[in-house]
């Protein structure tokens, strides 16, 4: 949906369903485009930091993989990453030695993860850039705690509700 459909509805030229629908379409692409770019804003950080043998999904990996040590569906079964690539992201980061790997003591067949010195670096990059921004948004009123809460609230909202669409269809 284009940007003027989105503000001929969202200033009252159509019905309040029209509307509601309209913001609802607006809602799901602003998400979409903050997604972009977070992406855009940690590639920036990364070529600032002279990391250029990292691609921003693999540092987001970095980040959210964190202190734990885990195997790779437990990546996705945690949400932490959603792409089909996550074996190419894993092996590429082992082989950039961010990532160790091991086989599992319970289970040969499963590899435990975890970051080296140099995946932990990445990890309090990111850490950095976000403390800096969330600074910067409380400090220039663009957020304020009680904004981030009924934020955090209304998203888990819509997650869980896309979540058990997906449990409970037929």
């Amino acid at each position: 949906m284009g940007v003027e459909p989105v503000r001929s509805m969202l200033l009252g030229d159509e019905s309040p369903q029209s509307r509601t629908k309209a913001l609802f379409l607006d809602c799901l692409s602003l998400v979409e485009r903050l997604h972009r770019r977070l992406l855009d804003v940690i590639k920036d950080r990364l070529e600032a930091e002279d990391r250029h043998e990292l691609n921003p999904v693999q540092a987001l990996l970095l980040y959210n993989i964190g202190d734990h040590e885990m195997t790779a569906g437990e990546l996705k079964t945690r949400g932490y990453y959603q792409g089909s690539n996550v074996s190419y992201n894993l092996k590429k980061l082992v082989e950039l030695g961010y990532i160790n790997h091991a086989r599992a003591d319970h289970d040969r067949r499963a590899v435990r993860i975890s970051l080296t010195e140099r995946g932990q670096e990445v990890h309090r990059m990111i850490d950095s850039l976000y403390e800096e921004q969330l600074a910067e948004l409380l400090e220039d009123g663009l957020w304020s705690v009680e904004d981030l809460t009924i934020l955090r609230r209304n998203l888990r909202n819509l997650e869980r509700f896309w979540s058990d669409r997906l449990r409970f269809s037929f």
